[in-house]
């Protein structure tokens, strides 16, 4: 492959999923009635809040739990559940926001060709794994970066794993 033709891939983070307590029970009724952009499900013991800037969904529970999922960088992951705490302690909660954490980053690219997948999950034998009949994509999992790529015919890659906001180490495992 010479120098001309090197095409620089685009690796796009999707979503990153991050976890933290508030150290304190939260009164789910209490957020629902009194709470913004709240949806209230009883039967399952949860509250789902949004937020719009940054565009982020919060799962809570009353042991005081929750688990916001949508940002599309870690640093708005961590602002996102900040502005949540903050929120929960406008509404009268004792809340201090603890052990937030990072527990999964979605990123997506397309090569610009198509993957034989037989051939490849063939020649990867070892780290991918291919079923035609129950997913249509090659499972390729990298156990250093604790990463799982969905490797499709088309030559688009989805990412999965915890280690993603490292960029440039995915970067070299994908390029």
């Amino acid at each position: 492959m010479d120098a001309e033709s090197d095409v620089a891939l685009d690796i796009l983070i999707t979503n990153v999923v991050c976890v933290f307590r508030t150290r304190c029970h939260l009164n789910l009724r209490k957020i629902a009635l009194e709470g913004a952009n709240v949806i209230y499900k009883r039967d399952v013991g949860k509250v789902l809040m949004k937020l719009r800037k940054p565009r982020i969904t919060a799962t809570i529970w009353s042991s005081g739990k929750i688990i916001c999922t949508g940002a599309t960088s870690e640093e708005e992951a961590k602002f996102g559940a900040r502005r949540l705490a903050r929120s929960l302690q406008k509404l009268g909660f004792q809340v201090i926001f603890t052990d937030f954490k990072v527990v999964n980053v979605l990123a997506v690219c397309n090569m610009p060709f198509e993957i034989r997948l037989p051939e490849f999950t063939k020649n990867n034998r070892p780290h991918a794994s291919y079923e035609p009949e129950l997913h249509p994509a090659v499972c390729y999992r990298i156990k250093s970066l604790r990463a799982t790529l969905q490797i499709f015919s088309t030559g688009s890659i989805t990412v999965t794993g915890i280690l993603l906001y490292r960029y440039q180490t995915c970067q070299l495992w994908i390029g």
